[in-house]
């Protein structure tokens, strides 16, 4: 057995998918109905879409998953998140750990949690 994908529930796919290539520099691999395959694995589907399939409704808002991506310049990447047209929703403000790596956390448009570490 290995893992495919991992599925994130938007409300706005297109705003989502300019979120992720945007900032994160990952692309569209295919989309269809409602769905849309993201280069990394990453799945995004419309909301109405999930409710359907699971019968529940969905809440948004949780710690309990994050994305974790790393990154070579985080300079750039930090300049990145303060330039854009997103209005950036931080976890946790950059800080250092105690090994000398920065790292962020921010939400994406619908409150998915992302940690971007610093790449050493």
């Amino acid at each position: 057995m290995r893992l495919k994908n991992f599925l994130l529930v938007v409300e706005d796919i297109d705003r989502s998918i300019q979120f992720y290539t945007e900032l994160f520099g990952l692309y569209v691999v295919s989309r269809f109905e409602g769905n849309v395959i993201l280069t990394e694995g990453l799945v995004l589907q419309e909301r109405k879409n999930w409710e359907t399939l699971v019968g529940k409704n969905v809440e948004y808002h949780s710690l309990a998953f994050e994305l974790f991506f790393t990154e070579k310049d985080m300079n750039g990447f930090l300049n990145k998140l303060e330039t854009s047209s997103f209005e950036i929703q931080y976890v946790n403000p950059v800080a250092e750990n105690s090994w000398g790596r920065r790292v962020v956390r921010l939400y994406d448009p619908d409150h998915h949690v992302i940690e971007v570490g610093e790449e050493v």
